[in-house]
């Protein structure tokens, strides 16, 4: 009877929530360790349909960089990167393409679809399907300038690598009134057809100030921004975010990663999340418990 009690008081814990967030569209960048353990796929995907059922509309984005390298090593193709930003000639470009829009996709779709019921489905897309995403070749020098990774002795043409340019969210609309939940590969196209590899943190980040969502959602493979200490950070704002940086608390990959939370709240979404995927149905437990387990941004 005492764990039919505890179980109770869970659900009363996650009703007012509930209630909040009922309505309200969670963008949610999908990688890391809970894209690759069959234990944490699941997870996630209980966790998006949870969601979906009970009023939110979730909106995927996923990476898949290691999906993408191991495909060119088995053509022989090498994988070259600069300031942790692949090298992408035409050839890889078909390649990243192939494996994101196709295979990494399709995979996600089909996962979610498998314990999916009634009118609910999952549908995959790319930046190019509807117009979603426009890109535009990424100014490297610039870019490495804002990471705080500039060295221009590396600076080369990165190829087909991309920045955002301009989200049309008109097809995502479409899709939640008929009960969908999108899956987005983080391809775009330029207006002369050229296709274009982005960060999927960054894509993530676009789409959710594009769709003013409630929540940025970014699943990563560490507890949560640390402090001067160590210690996971609960909640902070920009401005501590920013003085991180500088002090060199947050370095390496975690800066392109904060730099689209940022983004994504200066575009009106209301809060950005980073959380442990490695923790089975982290979304739910950051989202419905008064605790949380990741580190909440705030403007």
């Amino acid at each position: 009877m005492e764990r039919l009690i505890e179980k109770a008081e869970i659900l009363m814990e996650a009703l007012p929530f509930i209630t909040k967030f009922r309505g309200k569209t969670f963008v949610i960048k999908y990688g890391g360790n809970a894209m690759a353990k069959a234990d944490l796929k699941a997870a996630f995907a209980q966790d998006i349909l949870m969601l979906k059922y009970i009023g939110i509309n979730p909106v995927i984005v996923h990476g898949g960089g290691p999906q993408i390298g191991e495909v060119l090593k088995s053509m022989g193709l090498e994988s070259r990167f600069v300031g942790g930003l692949r090298v992408t000639d035409k050839k890889t470009m078909d390649v990243v393409e192939m494996v994101l829009g196709g295979l990494v996709n399709k995979n996600i779709v089909m996962l979610i679809n498998r314990y999916a019921g009634g009118h609910i489905r999952a549908v995959g897309l790319t930046g190019k399907d509807g117009g979603l995403i426009r890109a535009k070749k990424l100014d490297a020098e610039e870019y490495f300038r804002q990471m705080g990774d500039f060295r221009p002795t590396e600076l080369l043409d990165l190829g087909h690598v991309g920045e955002v340019d301009y989200v049309d969210v008109q097809i995502l609309k479409h899709l939640e009134e008929d009960n969908y939940i999108p899956v987005i590969a983080p391809v775009g196209f330029d207006l002369e057809g050229n296709a274009y590899n982005i960060n999927a943190d960054f894509v993530a980040a676009a789409i959710a100030g594009s769709l003013k969502a409630e929540k940025a959602i970014f699943l990563t493979d560490i507890e949560g921004l640390k402090d001067e200490n160590g210690n996971t950070i609960s909640s902070i704002n920009v401005e501590k975010i920013n003085d991180l940086i500088e002090k060199g608390v947050i370095t390496g990959g975690m800066i392109p990663k904060v730099k689209a939370c940022i983004n994504a709240l200066e575009h009106g979404v209301k809060k950005a999340h980073i959380l442990d995927g490695r923790i089975p149905h982290c979304v739910l437990l950051e989202i419905f418990t008064q605790e949380g387990i990741g580190t909440e941004i705030i403007v």
